[in-house]
């Protein structure tokens, strides 16, 4: 068995550095995850996501005819891994243009709503959000509320969402509706479409991020008129289409694996090179296994990354699989940025701008934001249970 990447996926991934180190990324430039929306970023934002699809690379692995190159998914992801690693920003278009709501229409879309919606994305023009979340629906989002009322050829959407990432750039929206409050059970009512966010009754209120930037809204929906043509499969199929679009979602933890990478190497590099890192090292017993440690769950991710990319390799979508994947990075994060913080002591503390913060303050900015990426796209507790039951077949808990 050759457990490894060709020849031709091993220049690609040099072609892919050389281009962001080199082209596209400034010198010096580390941003993080956080700030890419910011209005003193988002600019630049707009202008690498337009770059990058100008080379058809924010959608590697589409069909040509919707703006991708028909690569496969192993180049596409060779392309995440080493755009995320370096901080990359624009990446998915907002909040899951690229990752989930692409492959979903892929999946799902008639052929107008493909040509409609993907080239835009694929090109690096419009930019998306995911409306799921609200306030009073807690983890299953079977409990949502906000409806959507067929009215001729248009749906009136009327109620709140919230922790909307993106929502505030955001040209569109997937958006989950209750569409049939009288379902007998509360997954049959539900329905998937698309709102252009520019819609009149639409509502923001921005909600600060623990690291306090703008990353996360409020949404109102105040009689809004969506035409029927945006609906995405059959009206109260919403549920399975949404946990096809939750599959895609999870696999995200692909990139956040490239981000703890990025940080384990960042991490290395200060305590070989800083007074304060060579001091930890020689002096605090343990330390260099707990470095190892993390070295070894960020390089357990990536294989299980891996898998998740030959099963999309073989047209399959990724089940239990993407929330694996999803639960491990999430928690590998954590841990790295908790670490991280821990190792710069005092420092660590520091906020970006003081003449005395370690790597430009991002390692903070990191912790603070590895405390929801847990919750994001399930809680682990959610998620387990989700384990447990697909991928290992254990009877459901009453």
């Amino acid at each position: 068995m050759e457990f490894g990447f060709t020849p031709a996926e091993e220049a690609f991934r040099a072609e892919v550095r050389n281009y962001i180190t080199h082209d596209l990324l400034p010198a010096g430039y580390w941003r993080g995850m956080e700030g890419e929306f910011e209005s003193e970023h988002f600019g630049f934002s707009k202008q690498v996501a337009k770059k990058l699809g100008g080379k058809g690379w924010l959608a590697l692995d589409w069909p040509r005819e919707y703006g991708g190159l028909d690569a496969s998914p192993i180049e596409h992801m060779i392309f995440k891994e080493e755009a995320t690693y370096f901080m990359v920003p624009g990446l998915d278009m907002g909040i899951g243009g690229i990752t989930w709501v692409g492959p979903t229409l892929l999946l799902l879309g008639t052929e107008e709503q493909k040509q409609r919606y993907l080239l835009p994305l694929a090109s690096g023009e419009e930019w998306w959000c995911t409306l799921y979340s609200e306030p009073d629906a807690g983890s299953d989002m079977a409990n949502i509320q906000c409806s959507a009322v067929l009215q001729g050829d248009e749906y009136i959407v009327n109620g709140q969402k919230i922790w909307t990432s993106a929502g505030h750039i955001a040209d569109w929206g997937l958006l989950l509706v209750r569409t049939d409050p009288q379902a007998p059970k509360k997954h049959h009512g539900l329905t998937l479409i698309m709102v252009d966010m520019k819609t009149p009754g639409i509502t923001l209120r921005p909600i600060l991020s623990l690291a306090g930037y703008h990353t996360f809204n409020e949404v109102f929906f105040d009689d809004v008129r969506v035409p029927a043509t945006n609906r995405i499969g059959d009206e109260n199929s919403g549920w399975r289409n949404v946990m096809i679009a939750l599959a895609f979602e999870r696999t995200a933890g692909v990139m956040l694996t490239a981000a703890s990478h990025r940080l384990v190497d960042d991490m290395v590099s200060f305590v070989k090179e800083t007074d304060v890192g060579i001091n930890l090292l020689t002096n605090t017993p343990g330390f260099k296994q707990r470095l190892v440690e993390l070295a070894t769950r960020v390089e357990i991710a990536r294989l299980l990354g891996y898998r998740i990319v030959w099963l999309r390799s073989r047209e399959a979508v990724p089940g239990y699989e993407g929330a694996m994947i999803k639960v491990l990075a999430a928690e590998t994060f954590q841990k790295v940025t908790t670490v991280a913080t821990q190792m710069m002591g005092l420092y660590g503390q520091l906020r970006r701008g003081s003449k005395w913060v370690p790597l430009d303050g991002m390692m903070l900015d990191m912790y603070l934001d590895s405390v929801g990426i847990p919750i994001a796209a399930g809680t682990s507790e959610v998620i387990r249970t989700v384990l447990a039951e697909r991928g290992l077949d254990l009877p459901r808990l009453a």
